[in-house]
């Protein structure tokens, strides 16, 4: 038995799986590795990637950390609340997608130190017209931030060939200038800052296994990144000679060194480098240590070669490609059975290692993403060295589901 999966058994015999951990050590260490990388530049966390409010916590007490990168106004909102009165109160809170959300925006407007921490997202006029609609004309200044549209598009910029996510339509400087002067003629708005998510490198991995596709990714990614680095200052530019900006945040965990070289951008985003999922095995420049686990207990040997074991359907969003099913990591050599995958009720694994399994042992196995698998428990199980510290809730454990 290996000494990682005999300590993770150890901490844990006493607790029944199904059930999750967070390996201390090796968050603390990518959290490091993260402020290492960033050379500088305050890294703000990206929370839909944690989903548990003492890892949060924990991180953002870190020299190199500043602020939160939210994914709902609710979720900003509820975080402010709770952090009301200790040594995080007034943490920036930027909430990085739209919201349509009347009664979170009226909880926003209504309370002054609710609107000082937090700023909402807008990449059009709508958005701000949704905010009238929702707490009237004359309501209380709002902090916004303007997103930019960071894909690649190749041809001369036109939109036939799209790398990215597709999210804002602001893809100039121009249209990010033009939605910025609508937000300073509009009573009630500040814009205080300046969004990209670079998804096409952030999000894909440059070392996918195969030579030639690994060498086409990489070219794209450089061409991407340095079209993007023009494009953003650009942006920055224009918008400044309107009004000055607190902050232009960029890049995620897979493109730090990218974003960092760019001298626009003031602050970076990261949240998944925390947790080492699996989407992140295939970077050559880091390699985040796995810290967040979950264990399946064996309650079957149909065969030899097989082990059966209970629940573990828990697949991530995005395409369905086989990619997006947990891993088995410990014991190694094992992998899903490609006819059932993970299962509601049961995940066979196949492979040699499954000889030594009994009925009753567990099997370690990793997510694709980093925060996903927080809706699936309740509760994590913290260790250090060989024991479990203490036991935290989820997000889900607390009661509050932002999704």
């Amino acid at each position: 038995m290996s000494p990682k999966r005999s300590r993770l058994d150890t901490a844990t015999k006493h607790l029944d799986p199904p059930l999750a951990v967070v390996d201390l050590d090796a968050f603390d260490q990518n959290a490091a590795d993260l402020v290492r990388r960033a050379a500088g530049r305050p890294v703000r966390v990206a929370s839909k990637s944690i989903r548990c409010r003492y890892l949060l916590e924990r991180v953002l007490r870190r020299p190199g950390f500043a602020g939160v990168m939210s994914y709902t106004l609710p979720e900003a909102l509820w975080l402010a609340a709770e952090w009301a009165g200790t040594d995080l109160a007034g943490t920036d809170i930027m909430v990085a997608y739209p919201t349509v959300d009347h009664g979170a925006l009226r909880e926003l407007a209504g309370d002054e130190r609710y609107r000082s921490s937090i700023s909402i997202m807008i990449d059009s006029t709508d958005h701000l017209d949704l905010v009238g609609a929702a707490l009237g004309v004359d309501h209380p200044e709002i902090r916004v931030c303007l997103e930019l549209d960071v894909s690649w598009r190749p041809l001369l910029g036109r939109d036939i060939v799209h790398l990215g996510a597709r999210r804002s339509p602001v893809f100039t400087a121009r249209q990010a200038a033009a939605l910025a002067e609508a937000v300073l003629n509009r009573p009630g708005f500040r814009l205080v800052g300046l969004m990209g998510y670079e998804g096409q490198i952030a999000g894909v991995g440059d070392d996918p296994g195969r030579r030639l596709a690994g060498a086409a990714l990489r070219w794209a990614q450089r061409h991407s990144a340095a079209e993007l680095a023009r494009r953003r200052a650009d942006a920055v530019r224009e918008i400044s000679a309107l009004t000055p900006l607190e902050f232009v945040n960029g890049g995620g965990t897979g493109s730090i060194e990218t974003t960092r070289a760019e001298d626009a951008v003031t602050e970076l985003a990261a949240g998944s480098g925390l947790i080492g999922p699996t989407l992140f095995d295939h970077y050559r420049s880091f390699s985040p240590r796995p810290a967040v686990l979950f264990a399946l207990p064996v309650v079957r040997r149909p065969r030899r070669g097989i082990a059966t074991l209970f629940g573990g359907g828990y697949p991530a969003s995005g395409p369905a490609r086989p990619d997006r099913l947990p891993r088995p990591h410990l014991p190694a050599g094992l992998r899903l059975s490609r006819l059932e995958g993970a299962g509601e009720v049961q995940t066979p694994v196949v492979g040699r290692a499954a000889d030594d399994l009994r009925v009753g042992d567990r099997v370690w196995l990793r997510h694709t993403k980093a925060g996903e698998l927080a809706e699936r428990f309740a509760e994590y199980h913290v260790i250090e060295a060989d024991r479990v510290a203490r036991t935290v809730p989820t997000y889900r454990g607390e009661a509050r589901c932002f999704g």
